[in-house]
């Protein structure tokens, strides 16, 4: 049962892969003039126009050109960067894991609190704690996250001089050495903050409701008719099943990440993947901003697969089934 259902799921997501990379070639054609008119502008000259078709292949026939587009991407080569003279994999290379690393801190951060502050709220539902947390999640949960981010900046980098007011420290990207990965570690602090209380207030919110739910069965009634200590019960039982529906919601907010990613890292001056993808539409880098759009997409698509195998793991029935 297990093994069939993770094939299914494996076809489905390869199913999904195709799908988008096939949209977004479809896309790129389907922009005013062709993507040579996107990348030079609609000013451009016929021969500069006729040039640049000739360069990336697209005087060839739309069939053969979304070929040669599976033979690039299966390559790893996503185009090349006209205004920043550079190739598109190595220019989002460079800035990859500066993103990374600021998503993973901003995700464990709101997965350690969400949990935490959902099993309160489950604990607490329908009384004045509960509620208070409820209220409080709702506002963070409205604030944009710029808002947010300037807040932080004003009080923690200004007023009380804590954190720096962004960038990264010394260089744009990783450095070895103690001192160059405390600095990384200080101008990460509060972009990673910022990114993590959105995420925390909606993840939070949604585990308080199946943590609730999971409080209101028979079973956590009769473990404490039992006598069974309040942590226990919490940790053993509620927690172990309230947990699995969070995987899932986890793995459908990564776009909900990058899109608070691109925000956060302008606000902060961060030089991430978001950044990047904000210059290039600023810029109208068309291959840059198709690369970073079809990475998002893929990475979505593994999210989800990652959540469904996960859950399959942690639910029992699947595997005796």
């Amino acid at each position: 049962m297990m093994k069939r259902m993770i094939l299914n799921r494996l076809g489905t997501s390869a199913l999904s892969l195709f799908l988008l990379v096939t949209i977004v070639f479809f896309m790129i054609h389907a922009t005013p003039g062709g993507p040579a008119y996107s990348i030079l502008g609609l000013h451009a000259t016929p021969q500069a126009v006729a040039a640049l078709d000739r360069q990336m292949g697209l005087d060839h026939p739309v069939w053969q050109q979304y070929g040669i587009w599976w033979e690039h991407l299966l390559e790893g080569n996503l185009g090349y960067s006209f205004t920043q003279h550079a190739p598109v994999a190595s220019l989002m290379g460079a800035y990859l894991k500066n993103s990374i690393l600021l998503y993973a801190l901003a995700t464990a951060i709101a997965i350690v609190f969400s949990v935490i502050i959902g099993m309160w709220q489950g604990y607490w539902a329908e009384r004045t704690p509960g509620l208070v947390i409820g209220g409080l999640q709702m506002i963070v949960y409205s604030l944009p996250v710029f808002f947010i981010g300037t807040l932080l900046i004003l009080f923690f980098a200004i007023d009380l001089n804590w954190f720096p007011p962004g960038g990264i420290g010394g260089d744009e990207h990783w450095q070895s050495g103690g001192a160059h990965i405390g600095s990384y570690i200080q101008h990460m602090i509060l972009p990673g903050v910022t990114l993590a209380l959105p995420l925390t207030a909606g993840l939070s919110r949604y585990f308080g409701h199946q943590a609730r739910d999971e409080y209101r069965l028979d079973y956590v009634r009769t473990a404490r008719a039992r006598g069974v200590p309040p942590f226990r019960i919490a940790v053993n039982h509620v927690l172990r099943n309230a947990i699995r529906p969070l995987v899932t919601v986890i793995g459908m907010m990564i776009p909900a990440i990058f899109v608070g990613g691109v925000l956060t890292e302008s606000v902060f001056n961060y030089p991430g993947l978001g950044w990047l993808l904000w210059r290039s539409a600023l810029e109208q880098d068309y291959p840059t901003l198709t690369a970073i759009v079809l990475l998002i997409g893929i990475l979505t698509i593994l999210g989800n697969l990652g959540a469904d195998l996960l859950n399959s793991i942690l639910d029992v029935r699947v595997r005796y089934e």
